[in-house]
């Protein structure tokens, strides 16, 4: 933990050290621009959150310099299998994707951060902890933050990657447009006996909700699902029963060593700046699960923005990142309403149709959707 006093001024101050903030901040070191980046977290966090790194992510971690550590601690996933129960219904491969990275990297959120940050380290940064910030104010010459201690940032310009309550964003005044899901969503880290295997990550379909489990390093699975009302610490029983439920005979679950539940929204920012005022990662975009496309987006926003700072082309980022990220959210809330419909018709429909598409180009097609290959 870096708990040295803020300095009096930057060029860039970032506000929020996860994936998205620190992916710009080794952009911006790898620049040789100034920059400030705090958190008002005291350390980072070590809980598991998202578990996916798509190819594209990969990419641009090859240019951060980043992808060879994270590469050796995951678990290469080279398909995504859609199901109804235990009947599968569409194969989705990777294998095939025109990109060095052909699968999908499955690795705890925590651990792509430390390798973010040991890369940032490398190049002579690191996070200031904590430091919350109250205020954001800016003026034709600049941006003033101030903490919750009094301390004062003057910078450049202020970017927010600190999640959907962004104060950046409410400090630019910049609206968030979108819903939340009515129902909650349930996350996991277990130990099972998964009968499908290590070797796919599996999205279930069923009129009790959308299920995915997906294989983690060290012989653990990511169970995510969505419930009508989650408990507030999920156990062996909860996803046991769960389980049974949406997957019958497939997962015995021997222990959960991480748990929680959540709300899910899905919104995008109105725009990516205002003025000095600039947003990347979940201040700017959330959205469902499915997928596994969130920190992922966010992690390329903070690459563009870096390159955009680096190159004098700030006018051109929202233009370049905003489109993206309302595709993958309504990519992911199509999945999702596709995965939970309650209407035996529309069921009947999709079991129908999906094993055909199966057979055409449609699986290749969502294979690169998926992994981001059409965000170059």
């Amino acid at each position: 933990m870096n708990t040295t006093a803020l300095p009096g001024s930057t060029q860039v101050a970032i506000v929020g050290a996860g994936p998205a903030g620190l992916a710009l901040a080794v952009t911006l070191a790898d620049a040789g621009i100034d920059f400030v980046i705090l958190d008002k977290l005291a350390e980072g966090a070590n809980t598991s959150r998202a578990a996916v790194v798509h190819a594209r992510t990969l990419e641009v971690l090859d240019e951060l310099g980043a992808s060879r550590d994270l590469i050796a601690l995951g678990v290469p996933v080279t398909r995504f299998a859609v199901r109804d129960g235990t009947r599968r219904l569409l194969t989705v491969p990777f294998e095939k994707l025109p990109t060095p990275h052909p699968y999908t990297l499955m690795v705890p959120q925590y651990q792509t951060e430390n390798v973010l940050l040991a890369r940032l380290r490398a190049l002579g940064g690191d996070v200031h902890r904590p430091h919350e910030v109250t205020s954001v104010v800016q003026d034709e010459d600049g941006v003033t933050l101030t903490t919750s201690t009094g301390q004062t940032l003057r910078a450049g310009y202020a970017v927010g990657t600190d999640g959907m309550h962004s104060t950046v964003r409410e400090a630019a005044g910049i609206g968030f447009t979108g819903s939340t899901y009515g129902e909650s969503f349930v996350l996991a880290d277990v130990v099972m006996e998964w009968a499908p295997g290590p070797g796919e990550v599996s999205l279930t379909f069923g009129t009790a909700g959308l299920t995915v489990v997906a294989p983690l390093p060290g012989g653990h699975y990511r169970v995510v699902a969505t419930v009508d009302e989650a408990p507030e610490s999920p156990d062996v029983a909860f996803v046991q029963r769960l389980l049974d439920e949406r997957a019958p005979g497939q997962a015995t679950v021997d222990a959960c060593a991480w748990s929680s539940r959540f709300r899910v929204h899905h919104r995008v920012a109105d725009h990516y700046r205002a003025g000095r005022m600039l947003l990347a990662g979940d201040a700017a975009h959330v959205h469902s699960p499915a997928g596994g496309q969130g920190m992922n987006t966010g992690i390329q926003d903070g690459y563009a923005l870096g390159r955009a700072f680096a190159t004098g082309r700030l006018d051109g980022y929202e233009a370049q990142r905003r489109p993206v990220a309302q595709r993958v959210v309504a990519l992911t809330h199509r999945m999702t309403r596709v995965a939970t419909t309650r209407n035996p018709v529309a069921r009947g429909v999709r079991n129908t149709v999906l094993p055909l598409l199966g057979h055409t180009g449609l699986p290749d097609k969502l294979a690169t959707e998926l992994a981001e290959l059409n965000y170059r």
